[in-house]
């Protein structure tokens, strides 16, 4: 803020005269509209913005509209604003990285002629990298995606295709969706995309309105293209050239789907890859498995704080942030970001993983020795992109040089370690960088640059080609040294004829204006004055001093001149050739960032796990089809990290057919939100491959994580609060298996008690069921308890637990423990927490009394099995098992016409009229059911 009002104060004069201004009035009438597009012209000194695009940036960055001046008048006036170089770089990177909903332009020229120079979006940064990351790492490699639904009445098929541009890879893949378009989410947020191609004709489309909600949850751009740009005729041709190998499996892939060709041929013509010749062989293509990894769609990654937000109040706030211990320049972070939106369902891989964090952890030198050489290594995939461009100078050569040297180093530190898991060690690094660095790889690369590169010149900052790599270098290098000692001869015979003293009094001076020249000071001036005249030509007189030459010096400066642009010249030459016999190493590269990215994560895993106050354990891990989550003195990673917490660990104990469904009740703030959330986390990041904060983990590996957490509103959406509760909960009932995680909290408190009630208990059923999947259910609705004891005896899989709380029997103080212990809550503790507050007495008191009232009025009391041995229960009497044979049936049948509700498609006041129809209907019915009776 304080920075843009600094910049407001330098903001540069917009200088058109008339004729330049209407030149420029005709050229941007002419411009196609664009609501999306940011265009900005370079003026030179500074950039300018006209019309709506000026008053968007005069609102959003500087927050005035002080700022914008009028170019023409009347009619045709233009509103304008201009921008300098500091605040046009600050702009570039806010709207492709932090925004993701605008594109970018950038033109040159004047009057009204101008072209099109730059353009940049979400997904492709190419054009603007040099600003985006002149001073900061890469932190994440976007990618464009491109689909193709084609709609049908068994469901909607999808076609996608996608690519990333920073790594030269496209991807390919078809599957079926529902309406609410849960694996399109699911993909959108494992691959990183930020930005989406659409065929503009299906977008008026109604069901198309539910596709655009995901692309808004998921900070998604839309971009949109005529359907006839779908096209996949010539795809395989295309991809031919793009694809490095043979075209026969490219063909084959792109065969086996029916509408996926046709989004990645509309997205070769969007990105225009066939445009560039350097993207000719140099790109990869493979089918992308939505099932390779765990889905995690965008509620999920916001309900476990995957990833960093603009409001974190520090970097632990986020798992990535907490996990980000990397030390590769930008390779390890990005990788990072990857894996933690692509958990791994392959348990060899995971417990691959593990082995290595559970190496690294147990050796602490080879940890830390390994970890300081890579801090040395360079961001190699952006160096190679760089080149490949051929937009390279020695600078990048060198840096890849440097990095390249260092891996010696990292294979003597693993040569060290004689652990359990050496020979994994040595089989996943040490021959890969063996075969990486022989003769024929990275020796060979290494070799060049010290022949090619004057290294001894790096100290200075100067980046040079060798004199003694070519003979014509080496013989304008002579030449020029031979210059330089006749200059330096002759200004030491001339300080002897003048009587002047060499460098102290008779300087040599080079400059851009006159080349070599004599200088002395105005006070010598007067002594050689009668020399200078008969035997100099005076250049200048100043205040620094007098500047005269002769025509020897001038012969010789100009000699030297002329050498200097022949040395540029052929140093210029010969670095294009360093650069381009680089680009053969492109592969080398390639798989050494993949190798070196990878080890800067594990290590980054392993000094999370042994640094963290509390120690980090290895988790057990199962197949999802067997085995039970168990978490004994379980933390929420983020939440300890923070300096105020003194965290209080709980087990979690999931078992299938005993708790493989909890009800977890208790006071606000006593941490069941943080609790089930943290269930979540420790989850995933076992199966990314790294230590758990646990005492004890065993996981059975889950194929999703669903998680319906918090109450925001989506208003901006049309979407209320209620309303997006229950989508968020149908994608659960639609997409959950029995292989997933479902993490629920505060369910059904959007609408009116009892229909939230009604709500909670169906969808509960539902889950324990029909899906079956392992869940937490955090909950106000004490009644809910009850289904524990639903089953007259058989075990149901659900069980109760509560947050304990203590309540000073005097005092009415309630003290928060933190701790999850079997059972159910017997009593709401919302009144306590107003009190916390600091509400006024009388409205306390008054709420006391109300909640007394309310409670001798329900008609349903509900108590744990203990507390009804104990005392007398309010409960109503048991229904017989034919009420159970009716009422069960027809429990089921509500909840699925429920979970059949196109709730996408309906405003809130419709969704409220059909559950309450669906509800009165239910009602009618238990009339004649006593189980249907005691379920409502």
């Amino acid at each position: 803020m304080d920075a843009d009002l600094q910049d407001h104060n330098k903001l540069p004069d917009l200088k058109l005269d008339a004729k330049q201004a209407q030149g420029f009035l005709t050229f941007f009438k002419k411009l196609p509209n664009d609501s999306k597009a940011v265009r900005f012209f370079d003026r030179r000194d500074y950039y300018t913005a006209h019309g709506e695009n000026a008053s968007f940036i005069a609102n959003t960055y500087y927050h005035t509209t002080t700022v914008l001046k009028q170019i023409g008048n009347g009619l045709d006036a233009l509103s304008s604003v201009s921008v300098s170089k500091n605040m046009f770089e600050t702009i570039v990177r806010d709207l492709l990285l932090e925004r993701t909903d605008h594109s970018l332009e950038l033109y040159e020229g004047s009057g009204s002629n101008w072209r099109l120079i730059k353009r940049g979006t979400p997904g492709n940064l190419n054009s603007f990298e040099d600003i985006l990351f002149a001073k900061n790492d890469m932190q994440d490699s976007p990618v464009i995606v491109a689909i193709f639904p084609n709609f049908r009445e068994t469901g909607c098929t999808i076609g996608l295709g996608y690519v990333d541009l920073a790594k030269r890879v496209l991807g390919i893949t078809e599957f079926l969706d529902d309406n609410h378009f849960t694996n399109v989410e699911s993909a959108l947020v494992s691959l990183g995309c930020k930005e989406c191609v659409l065929p503009t004709e299906i977008t008026k489309s109604s069901e198309c309105k539910p596709l655009y909600d995901v692309m808004s949850k998921c900070g998604v751009m839309v971009t949109e293209r005529k359907k006839a740009e779908f096209k996949g005729r010539d795809l395989t041709q295309d991809l031919g050239r793009l694809i490095k190998g043979s075209n026969e499996p490219v063909r084959d892939l792109v065969s086996a789907f029916e509408f996926a060709p046709m989004a990645l041929g509309a997205l070769l013509s969007y990105a225009e890859l066939l445009s560039d010749e350097n993207n000719y062989g140099n790109y990869t293509i493979s089918w992308y498995n939505l099932n390779s990894y765990m889905r995690l769609d965008s509620a999920a990654m916001r309900a476990l704080n995957v990833m960093e937000s603009k409001t974190d109040a520090n970097k632990n706030f986020s798992l990535f942030g907490l996990m980000n211990r990397t030390c590769t320049a930008g390779m390890g972070r990005r990788l990072l970001h990857m894996w933690l939106k692509q958990p791994l369902l392959d348990i060899t891989e995971i417990n691959s993983r593990l082995d290595l964090v559970q190496a690294f952890v147990e050796d602490t030198v080879l940890r830390q020795d390994l970890r300081q050489h890579l801090k040395r290594i360079c961001d190699i995939e952006r160096m190679m992109r760089i080149i490949q461009k051929q937009r390279a100078g020695l600078v990048h050569i060198v840096k890849l040089y440097q990095s390249s040297i260092r891996l010696p180093y990292i294979k003597s530190a693993m040569e060290q370690y004689d652990g359990q898991f050496a020979s994994l060690i040595k089989e996943r690094y040490m021959d890969r960088i063996n075969y990486l660095t022989n003769d024929d790889h990275l020796n060979k690369f290494i070799g060049l640059v010290e022949v090619s590169v004057d290294l001894d010149q790096l100290e200075n900052g100067e980046y040079m080609i060798s004199p003694g790599y070519d003979s014509q270098l080496s013989d304008l290098k002579n030449e020029q040294e031979s210059l330089e000692q006749q200059i330096q001869n002759l200004h030491q015979k001339t300080a002897v004829d003048l009587d002047l003293a060499v460098d102290k009094t008779l300087k040599m001076d080079k400059g851009t204006q006159f080349g070599h020249v004599f200088r002395i000071t105005k006070k010598e001036e007067p002594k050689v004055r009668k020399k200078l005249n008969a035997q100099f030509i005076i250049l200048e007189t100043r205040k620094d001093g007098v500047k005269f030459t002769n025509t020897k010096l001038k012969n010789l400066g100009d000699q030297y001149q002329k050498i200097v642009e022949e040395y540029k010249s052929c140093q210029k030459e010969l670095v294009a050739r360093v650069v381009t016999t680089a680009a053969t190493f492109s592969e080398v590269f390639e798989d050494l960032a993949k190798l070196l990215s990878e080890l800067d994560v594990l290590l980054s895993f392993a000094d999370l796990a042994a640094s963290s106050p509390t120690p980090y354990t290895r988790p057990d891990i199962t197949p999802s089809d067997t085995g039970d989550i168990i978490l004994e003195g379980s933390r929420h990673p983020c939440v300890e990290a923070q300096d105020w917490v003194n965290f209080i660990p709980n087990d979690c104990k999931l078992v299938r057919g005993k708790s493989w469904f909890q009800i977890i009740t208790g006071p606000n703030m006593g941490g069941k939100s943080t609790f089930i959330r943290q269930i979540g986390v420790n989850i995933l990041m076992a199966q990314v491959g790294s230590f758990v904060p646990c005492d004890k983990a065993t996981i059975s590996i889950r194929d999703c994580i669903f998680a319906r957490v918090g109450a925001g509103d989506c208003q901006l959406r049309g979407v209320s609060t209620f309303m997006q509760e229950m989508l968020e909960t149908a994608s659960i009932l639609k997409g959950a298996t029995d292989k997933s995680l479902i993490i629920i909290d505060e369910l059904g408190r959007g609408t009116s008690t009892y229909d939230g009630f009604g709500l909670a208990w169906a969808i509960c059923e539902h889950l324990v069921e029909v899906i079956k999947a392992p869940t937490l259910f955090a909950t106000h609705f004490h009644e809910l308890t009850a289904l524990a004891h639903e089953n007259s005896g058989q075990p149901s899989g659900i069980a109760n637990y509560h947050v304990s709380a203590h309540i000073d029997s005097s005092s009415r103080k309630l003290t928060m423990l933190y701790k999850v212990e079997p059972g159910a809550c017997d009593q709401s503790f919302g009144i306590h927490v107003a009190e916390f507050a600091n509400f006024p007495t009388s409205v306390v008191a008054l709420a006391r009394e109300k909640a007394a009232e309310l409670e001798d009025f329900s008609p349903v009391s509900i108590v744990s099995n203990e507390a009804e041995q104990e005392a007398g229960c309010k409960r109503k009497k048991p229904s017989e098992p034919d009420d159970m044979a009716v009422g069960a049936p027809r429990a089921r049948q509500f909840l699925k016409e429920f979970s059949e509700l196109p709730l996408d498609k309906m405003d809130f006041k419709q969704a409220l009229q059909e559950v309450k129809r669906l509800k009165n209907e239910l009602q009618d019915d238990a009339s004649k059911c006593k189980w249907l009776q005691q379920f409502l």
